[in-house]
């Protein structure tokens, strides 16, 4: 495996993770009866929880295309969804336990930074080449 696709197949594996461990976070936020039970900080870690299962399968889905072309932009794209990802989902749930943000605009600077990773996703698709054999 081309050192690539597994540094973007572990980041993958890392992102869903932390989405299903958010989500079970979340459930138990929601909970009534349990101490420091709060329904609005269970709400803010479901898009957080969402957005992290959905991206790691995309870095999963660019690593196996990772081992059938070569192309930077498509490895550039796994790293800038990685970063986005994390910001905008780590702004989330450092507003949902503790009611502070990761920095100012952390959130819309990580959907942002997702989007550009996304369309970098295209770009690659349409530059990618077939490694010689």
């Amino acid at each position: 495996m081309p050192p690539i696709a597994r540094l973007h197949l572990f980041l993958a594996g890392c992102l869903g993770a932390t989405g299903v461990a958010l989500a079970a976070a979340a459930s138990h936020l929601a909970t009534r009866g349990v101490p420091g039970g709060d329904a609005a900080a269970a709400a803010g870690l479901g898009p957080a929880s969402l957005l992290l299962v959905a991206h790691g399968a995309g870095l999963a889905a660019l690593a196996a295309l990772g081992m059938g072309f070569r192309s930077r932009t498509i490895a550039l794209a796994g790293f800038v969804l990685a970063l986005g990802s994390l910001l905008f989902a780590g702004d989330l749930a450092l507003r949902a336990f503790h009611g502070t943000r990761l920095f100012p605009n952390a959130a819309p600077l990580g959907g942002s930074t997702m989007i550009a990773g996304w369309l970098l996703v295209a770009l690659g698709a349409l530059l990618a080449r077939r490694p010689r054999a």
